[in-house]
């Protein structure tokens, strides 16, 4: 029953993931909206747009090899490979080994003033990637800014996303802040993310980036909705963004006579004239001796017997032929050649003498220059004021290509982006989930249909605990001692003290029988008739044989029985011991007189029964196998043969 309830649960559970499957197995593109708040918003609807609103750049970069110095990396707007959604297209790198760049206006520039900046693209590394970037461009709104003049010393305000080269990967944060005191533009980058994003670059999945800073002048990036790391623009970025109050001055010197030193050699101390410095560290055992049988003209290898000269080979091409060397056997007992005492540590060996170290007494610590006031020194509690943004690009080196970026969105409302996200990411990641066999996209869709239907969690903990309950009670129990032991007639610790009893039991039976027969004797021989005196003394003769083989214990109490028959009133001895050995002899005798007669009368009214014709359904009392009455009396009929 639980097995089919098993089963049941178990393809309900499948047959919901297949559901599920089958739901999403077509998603056709449909293009997302913004309804016109955003400050750029682009899916990459068609190429047509494509090529209205973006401009690829036609610059060469400094500082590199005329051959790959021109921006000539190519372009498209196409399908990627394994679509999620049918008809949805993405801005595609196509080119490898190459720069490139391309950038585009954003509707009314976004200004920093009182609300927060929002950023966020998809990127997909449709071959597993090696080496350069997907990060894009925030460029700054300057009166020069140019779109087919666009290289990487182009002025920008923020630059954003991962790069890679070797098994260095990194999500950038970079801001430029203005210096109001030399009025330049300085990079700061933001700390080193804590979070694990390294899965982008070589999964093969569509990945989502974003960006978020606050007018608070707070930041958190986030790759596909979680945050990976998150501070302060004023304490989690390098260098500062406000420099030290106070500074080295770069004109202060140390002093010559400045001693940094602690300690110094002790001027006064003098070499020991003892001290050899020249005396070696290792020297020739002097109590070693040569073992016995060393063979000093052996050497330690020999030709190999065994060796033959190779068929095939050549005196005039490979030269004489020598057979290989091997280990002298000659030299496994003592050894040979030139014999030397081995070397041990010279206990004279000191060493290069050096003089002890004492206390400096013109120490006068560690040096450091005296500060001075920061002459460039300014503290600006808002760098969230940053230049205005009036572009988007990306300015890329790539040696791998087929790069693909899409659903690229920049506002500063954060529900216009989760409504963005819904429209466009959110059934790229459910279906290639889905479609993946990876134990995370089932984990999920497991997990989806456990939470549907939570009674299942039951199932689910029976197929697990079952399985385990049953291995132990086949493998694990333990044997049953009792049942062993009735197989075996073992003896237990246990029954020690019932087989004394049993023991006990057996003796008694035994001396009640003994006696039952000897009482039957003497009833024959206190009554005899006159006609069969003979047969009378056979049965005495007879009887006193049968007293010779009873056990101990039967003659003992049969001498007592005589001796109290025969002896005398005034042979009684009168002290208490003796009084109570008689009457515990008597009662014994009465006792043992009765059980006989009780049992003799049960048998004649059995036998009488039995004769009436009535049928004797009495059993006779079955006694175990293994019980210790059994093995007591198997015991004593052991010991007495």
């Amino acid at each position: 029953m639980i097995g089919l309830l098993l089963l049941l649960s178990i393809n309900v559970v499948f047959v919901k993931l297949e559901e599920q499957e089958s739901e999403q197995t077509i998603i056709k593109y449909t293009r997302p909206l913004d309804d016109g708040l955003a400050y750029f918003a682009e899916p990459f609807h068609s190429v047509d747009e494509f090529e209205i609103r973006w401009k690829p750049s036609t610059a060469k970069k400094d500082g590199v090899e005329e051959s790959i110095s021109k921006y000539d990396g190519k372009w498209v707007v196409a399908e990627p490979k394994d679509n999620p959604i049918v008809g949805d297209n993405g801005l595609i790198f196509m080119s490898e080994a190459k720069h490139g760049a391309i950038s585009s206006p954003l509707q009314n520039p976004f200004k920093f003033e009182d609300k927060p900046l929002v950023v966020q693209y998809e990127v997909k590394f449709q071959k597993k990637h090696e080496c350069g970037g997907a990060y894009i461009k925030l460029l700054a709104d300057t009166n020069n800014l140019k779109f087919e003049e666009f290289h990487d010393k182009t002025e920008y305000t923020i630059m954003f996303g991962p790069d890679k080269c070797g098994g260095d990967g990194k999500l950038h944060f970079i801001f430029q802040h203005r210096n109001p005191v030399t009025h330049k533009m300085e990079e700061k980058h933001a700390k080193k993310a804590t979070g694990e994003f390294s899965n982008i670059f070589d999964d093969g999945k569509t990945h989502l980036v974003g960006l978020v800073v606050r007018p608070d002048n707070s930041f958190e990036i986030l790759v596909d909705k979680v945050i990976v790391n998150s501070g302060s623009l004023l304490k989690d970025m390098e260098p500062p963004i406000n420099p030290p109050k106070m500074i080295d001055d770069p004109n202060d010197a140390k002093p010559d006579e400045w001693d940094e030193r602690e300690k110094i050699p002790d001027p006064d101390a003098t070499k020991p004239e003892d001290w050899d410095e020249d005396a070696p560290k290792m020297i020739p055992d002097p109590n070693a001796v040569k073992p016995d049988g060393w063979l000093d003209d052996e050497p330690d290898l020999t030709p190999d017997p065994a060796a033959a000269k190779p068929q095939d080979w050549d005196e005039e091409e490979d030269g004489e032929w020598e057979a290989p060397q091997i280990s002298n056997p000659k030299c496994k007992t003592a050894g040979c050649g030139d014999w030397s005492p081995p070397q041990i540590k010279n206990p004279e060996y000191k060493g290069k003498w050096t003089p002890p170290l004492i206390t400096n007494p013109s120490y006068k610590g560690i040096w450091s220059a005296k500060q001075i006031e920061n002459p460039n020194y300014f503290e600006d509690n808002n760098p969230f004021t940053m230049k205005p943004i009036a572009a988007v690009g990306f300015e890329l080196w790539s040696m791998q290509s087929d790069i693909v970026f899409d659903n690229i969105i920049i506002t500063d409302d954060v529900s216009l982006v989760q409504q963005w996200t819904h429209q466009t990411w959110d059934l790229k990641h459910s279906r290639e989930l889905a479609s993946s066999p990876n134990v995370s996209g089932m984990l999920k869709s497991f997990m989806d249909t456990m939470n549907e239907k939570p009674w299942l969690w039951v199932v689910v903990v029976l197929a697990v605990a079952l399985p385990i309950i049953l291995i132990y009670f086949l493998c694990c129990r333990k044997d049953d001692k009792t049942a062993i032991t009735k197989k075996t007639d073992e003896v237990l610790p246990d029954d020690e003290e019932n087989e004394d009893e049993a023991i006990q039991d057996v003796d008694e039976d035994v001396e009640k029988e003994d006696i039952c027969k000897d009482k039957s004797v003497e009833d024959e021989v206190v009554v005899p008739q006159e006609s069969n005196e003979d047969q009378i003394k056979e049965e005495q003769k007879s009887a006193g044989e049968k007293e010779e083989l009873s056990y101990e214990e039967v003659e003992v109490t049969e001498n007592l029985e005589n001796s109290v028959e025969d002896v005398h009133i005034e042979d009684i001895p009168t002290t208490e011991t003796a009084k109570s050995d008689l009457e515990e002899a008597n009662n014994k005798e009465d006792l043992l007189t009765n059980s006989c007669e009780k049992d003799t009368s049960e048998d004649v009214d059995q036998v009488e029964v039995d004769e009436a014709g009535v049928k004797n359904e009495s059993v006779p009392e079955e006694i175990p196998h293994s019980s210790p009455k059994t093995r007591a009396a198997r015991r004593k009929t052991r010991k007495e043969s």
